[in-house]
């Protein structure tokens, strides 16, 4: 039997968040893996703010950026473009696209140096509570043993196990779980090859495309889709956009991610005795956008932080790590219901209303890119988003 005070199940970054900030609060700290390496496979687009990077006071690092990027192009179901970037208006921020690959391994690495110890090639395979604690049954290389903790965290996915061990309904209804599909692609024919490009309408039902680059002409190429609102695979729907795009037509795949996205926004209970989950097992996605990175390195940040404050109380109950929800909903939980609700009306419109707000979208100078100047232009074109979206503004 091992014996921690916070074992953090999963090395995404959220959950190397979670054990870099428990250790550095003085708590003993085990992180494990069920890969043999940490990074791989990705099932991420890379894209992350600079001002999320600066939030948690990482700086950016030439080994994981591939790409600083300059704005953004949306493109309507009939073709419309609207180019968001900074020949055309001041960007408050810019944002990069990473290695996801070497980015995980890094913030995995900062864990370990803030004193996590870490167990790679390790499957949590059940987890029972015990007295004040919880025992987590685990295999390496064929071998079982057990761990227990006094507090997990819980950073295992969308699909989080550790929720669900512990009695958290943190399970995403379908209708709120976008199944994703990317390949990373060479030999693309970008207009602009430091613009992000996203695709609406039929390309992505519920969903949409994106083209984020990574290199003159290299990029990740994907979409995510709501599969109820389909009879298409998703692997289908990006062969099509990828045969159909012009830029990525005599593009050659080089690799293919496929993972679930919750973008739902938070459950209503993401804590209990002796137990906090975060990342995409807490729903920390942006349900517009479908990003994640960011949000749930905060969610892992304060369920450190909230973890190694309650080691040092001796204090694990459900009650003394009820300040973690607090924290994170202050944080974020206003932005992911503002997105929310903005997917939500975005997914009642037609093809046609998309090309008629991506016309309109042309007469508009926009002052700055932003999630409220986008709601703010919608309004303006559209008296059914101010119907939808005015109180947002």
């Amino acid at each position: 039997m091992i014996k921690t005070d916070v074992l953090v199940i999963g090395s995404g970054p959220a959950g190397s968040s979670a054990a870099k900030h428990a250790a550095l609060g003085g708590a003993d700290v085990i992180l494990i893996d069920k890969k043999s390496e940490i990074g791989t496979p990705k099932r991420c687009a890379e894209g992350v703010s600079k001002a999320g990077l600066a939030d948690l006071k990482i700086e950016p690092d030439e080994r994981w950026v591939t790409k600083e990027l300059d704005g953004v192009r949306l493109v309507s179901p009939n073709g419309t473009n609207v180019w968001l970037t900074s020949n055309e208006i001041e960007l408050p921020e810019a944002g990069y696209i990473l290695e996801r690959k070497v980015f995980d391994k890094y913030m995995a690495m900062d864990a370990a140096r803030a004193g996590a110890e870490i167990k790679i090639k390790t499957l949590a395979h059940a987890m029972r509570k015990e007295g004040n604690a919880y025992i987590v049954t685990c295999e390496h290389m064929g071998e079982l043993f057990e761990i227990e903790a006094k507090i997990v965290i819980g950073a295992d996915g969308p699909e989080s196990r550790v929720g669900r061990w512990a009695g958290l309904k943190t399970a995403t209804k379908s209708t709120n779980m976008e199944s994703g599909i990317q390949f990373e692609m060479v030999g693309l024919e970008m207009e602009k090859s430091d613009v992000i490009e996203f695709y609406f309408g039929t390309v992505a039902p519920g969903g949409y495309a994106w083209i984020f680059p990574k290199g003159k002409d290299i990029a990740n190429v994907g979409l995510a889709i709501i599969t109820k609102k389909t009879g298409k695979t998703p692997y289908e729907h990006l062969k099509e956009f990828v045969a159909n795009c012009p830029a990525t037509q005599n593009a050659q795949a080089v690799e293919i991610n496929i993972g679930g996205d919750p973008v739902g926004g938070m459950p209503k209970k993401i804590y209990g005795n002796n137990v906090l989950v975060c990342g995409d097992a807490a729903g920390q996605v942006n349900p517009l956008t479908g990003g994640g990175i960011i949000s749930g390195m905060k969610g892992g940040m304060y369920a450190g932080k909230v973890a190694a404050n309650a080691i040092n109380k001796n204090d694990y109950s459900e009650k003394a790590l009820k300040e973690y929800d607090e924290l994170i909903r202050d944080d974020i939980g206003p932005e992911l219901d503002k997105y929310l609700k903005v997917k939500e009306y975005l997914s009642t419109l037609s093809g046609s209303e998309l090309n008629s707000i991506a016309d309109a979208f042309q007469d508009i100078d926009f002052e700055k890119v932003s999630t409220t100047e986008l709601i703010k232009s919608l309004v303006k074109v559209s008296p059914k988003a101010l119907l939808k979206l005015g109180k947002l503004i």
